[in-house]
């Protein structure tokens, strides 16, 4: 089937990432936030990156930023929901805030949409367990920047069916992208292994062994990866880090996912990272 109208939940920066992807492939999306300014914000983000792709993209077919930017509604009413085909949550890395909102959605959104969970380390059957429909609520780890990369690891639970996992690698097909399936364990693949690469780095800047740019060019120079652990750590968001390395610790409870001390300062000083404009390395904002 054909997915058309879509909900994207959280206008932070992963799901301004989505809103954006859908928008370009032709869905009509409906981004929903408790917050007027985030989605004033994810406006003006959106806006600006469909400009810069026009400048890259020299393609004549191309539709204008402005054709693409008005298939978003931004929205504080989850009411807009009742009526979409798919929905992709985005909310920040905390159970106390994630298990309001799915019940709510549950209650608003027609019994057949698919219920994505985009997150980092949260359980996604745990998620499942608080609707009404545990076999239609499924993990989709987007990776930033969203509309960048082809790849998507799709966490599968022991409560979904055939038809629900057919019908999420449609959905990811429909946005120009390809699934990779794992089984429903904290942290999946990618950040089980990621976290603790990042954390360790951060470590090494803690104890003075080598700089931020030192580090981020070992990996980047000497191993051959595009973006060193650090500038991948700005990319995601500190705050998000450090989110998903304490998810890991309580679901695990193995003293490898300890946040470093750093990161914990860094965080609490505001230094996020590309969002804040300042954190391992400064941006412009």
């Amino acid at each position: 089937m054909r997915f058309k109208r879509i909900g994207v939940v959280g206008a932070g920066v992963m799901g301004i990432g989505v809103a954006e992807n859908l928008a370009s492939t032709g869905h009509q999306v409906v981004l929903v936030d408790v917050s007027k300014e985030a989605l004033e914000a994810a406006r003006v983000q959106i806006d600006r990156s469909l400009r810069s792709a026009m400048l890259w993209d020299r393609d004549p077919s191309r539709e204008d930023h402005k054709v693409i930017l008005q298939r978003i509604a931004f929205t504080l009413q989850h009411e807009q929901l009742a009526d979409v085909d798919f929905l992709v949550e985005n909310s920040t890395e905390r159970w106390m805030i994630k298990k309001e909102i799915y019940p709510r959605i549950d209650k608003l959104c027609p019994p057949e949409c698919i219920f994505a969970a985009n997150t980092s380390a949260i359980s996604i059957a745990r998620l499942a367990q608080t609707t009404s429909r545990p076999d239609k609520v499924i993990g989709m780890h987007f990776m930033n920047p969203v509309t960048k990369k082809k790849f998507v690891e799709v966490i599968r639970t022991q409560f979904n069916s055939e038809a629900t996992l057919q019908a999420s690698k449609g959905f990811l097909q429909q946005m120009g992208k390809e699934a990779i399936l794992v089984n429903d364990k904290p942290g999946f693949v990618s950040n089980r292994v990621m976290m603790l690469s990042i954390n360790e780095a951060i470590g090494v800047v803690q104890d003075e062994v080598a700089s931020p740019r030192d580090v981020d060019e070992i990996f980047v120079k000497c191993a051959g990866h595009k973006m060193g652990p650090l500038a991948t750590a700005d990319l995601i968001g500190l705050d998000t880090i450090l989110l998903t390395l304490d998810v890991l610790y309580e679901s695990y409870g193995q003293d490898k996912y300890v946040a470093c001390d750093l990161l914990r300062r860094m965080v609490d000083s505001g230094q996020l990272g590309r969002k804040s404009g300042r954190g391992f390395f400064e941006y412009s904002r």
